[in-house]
Protein backbone atom coordinates (compact mmCIF):
# COMPACT_ATOMS: atom_id res chain seq x y z
CA UNK A 1 0.00 0.00 0.00
CA UNK A 2 1.52 3.44 -0.86
CA UNK A 3 2.53 5.74 1.71
CA UNK A 4 0.46 8.72 3.12
CA UNK A 5 3.51 10.48 1.07
CA UNK A 6 3.76 8.81 -2.00
CA UNK A 7 -0.18 9.84 -2.53
CA UNK A 8 0.57 13.27 -1.58
CA UNK A 9 3.08 13.13 -4.50
CA UNK A 10 0.64 11.17 -6.60
CA UNK A 11 -2.04 13.45 -6.16
CA UNK A 12 -0.20 16.57 -6.91
CA UNK A 13 1.14 15.17 -9.88
CA UNK A 14 -2.38 14.60 -10.91
CA UNK A 15 -3.53 18.27 -10.41
CA UNK A 16 -0.40 19.40 -12.07
CA UNK A 17 -1.90 17.73 -15.24
CA UNK A 18 -5.07 18.76 -14.63
CA UNK A 19 -4.48 22.22 -14.41
CA UNK A 20 -1.93 22.15 -17.42
CA UNK A 21 -4.75 20.46 -19.06
CA UNK A 22 -6.98 23.94 -18.56
CA UNK A 23 -6.35 26.60 -21.09
CA UNK A 24 -6.10 30.40 -20.27
CA UNK A 25 -9.11 31.92 -20.32
CA UNK A 26 -10.93 33.59 -23.89
CA UNK A 27 -11.70 36.87 -23.49
CA UNK A 28 -15.35 37.20 -25.01
CA UNK A 29 -18.14 39.81 -24.46
CA UNK A 30 -16.09 42.86 -23.53
CA UNK A 31 -16.36 46.02 -24.96
CA UNK A 32 -13.95 49.58 -25.16
CA UNK A 33 -14.97 52.14 -23.22
CA UNK A 34 -11.99 54.21 -24.44
CA UNK A 35 -11.39 54.93 -28.70
CA UNK A 36 -7.62 55.21 -28.19
CA UNK A 37 -7.79 58.94 -29.09
CA UNK A 38 -9.93 61.51 -27.32
CA UNK A 39 -11.99 61.92 -24.02
CA UNK A 40 -15.13 60.73 -26.02
CA UNK A 41 -17.08 59.24 -22.82
CA UNK A 42 -14.80 60.39 -20.29
CA UNK A 43 -14.88 62.76 -18.19
CA UNK A 44 -12.24 65.00 -15.87
CA UNK A 45 -10.37 68.76 -14.94
CA UNK A 46 -8.21 69.18 -18.43
CA UNK A 47 -5.75 70.79 -16.14
CA UNK A 48 -4.76 67.27 -15.36
CA UNK A 49 -6.03 64.46 -18.11
CA UNK A 50 -5.09 64.09 -21.74
CA UNK A 51 -4.69 61.39 -24.34
CA UNK A 52 -1.17 60.48 -25.59
CA UNK A 53 -0.02 57.83 -27.57
CA UNK A 54 -3.27 55.75 -26.92
CA UNK A 55 -3.68 56.40 -23.47
CA UNK A 56 -5.58 58.12 -21.04
CA UNK A 57 -2.96 60.26 -19.16
CA UNK A 58 -3.52 62.04 -15.71
CA UNK A 59 -0.54 63.98 -14.55
CA UNK A 60 0.91 66.41 -11.71
CA UNK A 61 4.11 67.94 -11.07
CA UNK A 62 5.06 69.62 -8.09
CA UNK A 63 3.85 72.99 -9.13
CA UNK A 64 0.41 71.65 -10.63
CA UNK A 65 -1.19 69.68 -8.27
CA UNK A 66 -4.99 69.18 -7.54
CA UNK A 67 -6.78 70.90 -4.34
CA UNK A 68 -7.56 67.29 -3.93
CA UNK A 69 -7.88 64.29 -5.72
CA UNK A 70 -9.64 64.37 -8.95
CA UNK A 71 -10.72 61.68 -11.35
CA UNK A 72 -11.53 60.71 -14.68
CA UNK A 73 -14.80 59.59 -14.71
CA UNK A 74 -16.34 57.20 -17.44
CA UNK A 75 -20.01 58.59 -18.51
CA UNK A 76 -21.47 55.84 -19.77
CA UNK A 77 -22.95 53.95 -16.96
CA UNK A 78 -22.91 52.62 -13.19
CA UNK A 79 -22.30 48.91 -13.10
CA UNK A 80 -23.39 46.10 -11.19
CA UNK A 81 -21.69 42.99 -12.25
CA UNK A 82 -19.43 43.02 -14.37
CA UNK A 83 -15.58 42.79 -15.78
CA UNK A 84 -13.21 45.38 -16.35
CA UNK A 85 -9.74 44.89 -17.71
CA UNK A 86 -6.96 47.23 -18.77
CA UNK A 87 -3.14 48.64 -18.85
CA UNK A 88 -1.92 50.67 -16.86
CA UNK A 89 2.01 52.18 -16.42
CA UNK A 90 2.21 54.25 -12.85
CA UNK A 91 5.41 56.86 -12.90
CA UNK A 92 5.62 58.26 -9.58
CA UNK A 93 3.53 58.42 -6.25
CA UNK A 94 0.14 57.20 -6.39
CA UNK A 95 -2.95 56.53 -8.45
CA UNK A 96 -6.06 54.17 -8.57
CA UNK A 97 -9.34 52.73 -10.80
CA UNK A 98 -12.57 53.44 -9.17
CA UNK A 99 -15.52 51.22 -9.64
CA UNK A 100 -19.08 50.71 -7.86
CA UNK A 101 -18.21 54.46 -6.83
CA UNK A 102 -20.29 57.37 -6.69
CA UNK A 103 -19.44 61.31 -7.48
CA UNK A 104 -19.21 63.77 -4.54
CA UNK A 105 -22.00 66.30 -4.97
CA UNK A 106 -20.39 69.03 -3.50
CA UNK A 107 -16.52 68.33 -4.98
CA UNK A 108 -16.39 68.21 -8.39
CA UNK A 109 -14.72 65.25 -10.27
CA UNK A 110 -14.38 63.87 -6.42
CA UNK A 111 -15.30 60.09 -5.98
CA UNK A 112 -15.71 57.51 -3.11
CA UNK A 113 -15.86 53.96 -3.25
CA UNK A 114 -14.01 50.64 -4.21
CA UNK A 115 -10.47 51.25 -5.61
CA UNK A 116 -7.80 48.81 -6.69
CA UNK A 117 -5.00 50.87 -5.81
CA UNK A 118 -1.55 51.44 -7.31
CA UNK A 119 1.62 53.19 -5.82
CA UNK A 120 4.76 53.72 -7.18
CA UNK A 121 6.40 52.09 -4.17
CA UNK A 122 4.35 48.99 -4.62
CA UNK A 123 3.95 48.88 -1.38
CA UNK A 124 -0.36 49.29 -1.91
CA UNK A 125 -0.55 47.56 -5.22
CA UNK A 126 -3.38 45.52 -6.09
CA UNK A 127 -4.96 46.30 -2.23
CA UNK A 128 -8.58 47.03 -2.61
CA UNK A 129 -9.16 50.41 -0.87
CA UNK A 130 -12.56 52.52 -0.08
CA UNK A 131 -11.69 56.00 -1.36
CA UNK A 132 -13.50 58.85 1.29
CA UNK A 133 -15.01 55.35 3.39
CA UNK A 134 -14.06 52.69 4.61
CA UNK A 135 -10.12 52.33 3.92
CA UNK A 136 -8.41 49.81 3.54
CA UNK A 137 -10.74 46.56 3.18
CA UNK A 138 -8.35 43.60 1.41
CA UNK A 139 -4.42 44.04 1.91
CA UNK A 140 -2.56 42.40 -1.52
CA UNK A 141 -2.45 38.85 -0.71
CA UNK A 142 -5.78 38.85 1.66
CA UNK A 143 -9.38 37.33 1.17
CA UNK A 144 -11.39 38.89 3.60
CA UNK A 145 -14.67 39.09 4.91
CA UNK A 146 -17.00 42.42 6.47
CA UNK A 147 -20.24 41.73 8.16
CA UNK A 148 -23.03 44.05 8.64
CA UNK A 149 -21.14 47.28 10.51
CA UNK A 150 -17.66 45.32 11.11
CA UNK A 151 -14.39 45.46 9.94
CA UNK A 152 -12.43 43.53 6.99
CA UNK A 153 -11.22 40.19 9.05
CA UNK A 154 -8.90 37.90 6.87
CA UNK A 155 -10.23 34.31 5.54
CA UNK A 156 -7.25 33.15 3.72
CA UNK A 157 -4.27 33.90 2.01
CA UNK A 158 -3.25 34.53 -1.54
CA UNK A 159 0.13 34.08 -1.26
CA UNK A 160 2.55 36.45 0.76
CA UNK A 161 2.96 40.05 -0.08
CA UNK A 162 6.27 40.22 -0.93
CA UNK A 163 6.02 37.22 -3.55
CA UNK A 164 2.88 39.20 -4.93
CA UNK A 165 5.15 42.16 -4.72
CA UNK A 166 7.13 40.25 -7.16
CA UNK A 167 5.03 39.87 -10.06
CA UNK A 168 3.85 43.63 -10.21
CA UNK A 169 6.10 45.26 -13.40
CA UNK A 170 7.02 48.57 -11.57
CA UNK A 171 7.55 51.43 -13.73
CA UNK A 172 6.41 49.38 -16.94
CA UNK A 173 2.72 48.20 -18.36
CA UNK A 174 0.45 46.35 -16.22
CA UNK A 175 -3.03 44.11 -16.82
CA UNK A 176 -5.50 44.51 -14.28
CA UNK A 177 -8.80 42.58 -14.34
CA UNK A 178 -11.04 43.32 -11.86
CA UNK A 179 -14.28 41.68 -11.02
CA UNK A 180 -17.77 42.70 -9.40
CA UNK A 181 -20.17 40.00 -8.84
CA UNK A 182 -22.76 40.66 -6.23
CA UNK A 183 -21.14 40.80 -2.88
CA UNK A 184 -17.79 39.75 -4.00
CA UNK A 185 -15.00 41.47 -5.50
CA UNK A 186 -11.85 40.12 -6.85
CA UNK A 187 -8.76 42.30 -8.12
CA UNK A 188 -6.21 39.90 -10.14
CA UNK A 189 -2.73 41.33 -11.67
CA UNK A 190 -0.76 40.26 -14.14
CA UNK A 191 -2.59 37.00 -14.44
CA UNK A 192 -2.28 36.37 -10.30
CA UNK A 193 -5.51 37.30 -7.71
CA UNK A 194 -4.19 40.08 -5.56
CA UNK A 195 -6.73 40.81 -3.60
CA UNK A 196 -10.77 39.30 -2.74
CA UNK A 197 -13.30 40.60 -0.80
CA UNK A 198 -17.01 39.64 0.43
CA UNK A 199 -18.59 42.60 1.93
CA UNK A 200 -21.88 42.06 3.61
CA UNK A 201 -21.44 45.33 5.10
CA UNK A 202 -25.13 46.40 3.45
CA UNK A 203 -25.14 49.93 5.01
CA UNK A 204 -21.11 50.39 3.87
CA UNK A 205 -21.26 48.57 0.36
CA UNK A 206 -22.04 49.65 -3.00
CA UNK A 207 -23.71 47.15 -5.40
CA UNK A 208 -23.42 49.64 -8.52
CA UNK A 209 -21.62 52.59 -9.44
CA UNK A 210 -18.86 54.75 -11.88
CA UNK A 211 -16.16 53.98 -12.82
CA UNK A 212 -12.45 56.42 -12.77
CA UNK A 213 -8.80 57.09 -12.66
CA UNK A 214 -7.43 58.42 -9.74
CA UNK A 215 -4.75 61.57 -10.11
CA UNK A 216 -3.02 61.68 -6.55
CA UNK A 217 -2.30 64.79 -5.27
CA UNK A 218 0.89 64.82 -3.82
CA UNK A 219 4.12 64.61 -5.16
CA UNK A 220 4.70 63.97 -8.70
CA UNK A 221 2.74 61.68 -10.28
CA UNK A 222 1.56 60.01 -13.75
CA UNK A 223 -0.58 57.36 -15.03
CA UNK A 224 -1.03 56.03 -18.44
CA UNK A 225 -4.78 53.45 -19.31
CA UNK A 226 -5.41 51.92 -22.44
CA UNK A 227 -6.98 48.83 -23.51
CA UNK A 228 -9.82 49.28 -21.33
CA UNK A 229 -12.87 47.13 -21.69
CA UNK A 230 -15.77 46.55 -20.53
CA UNK A 231 -18.12 43.25 -19.60
CA UNK A 232 -21.73 44.17 -18.19
CA UNK A 233 -23.14 41.00 -16.49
Amino acid sequence: MPTRSALTVALCSALTVLAQSIPPIHESGFKAIFDGKSMKGWDGDPEFWRVEGGALVGQTTTEKQPKQNTFLIWRGGGPGDFELRLQYRLTGFNSGIQYRSIELPDIKWAMQGYQFDMDGEQQYTGQIYEERARGFLAMRGQFTYIGSGGKPAVMGSLGSDEELKKLIHAGGWNDAHLIARGNMLIQILNGHVMSMLIDDDTAGRKMDGLIGIQVHKGPPMKIEVKNIRLKQL
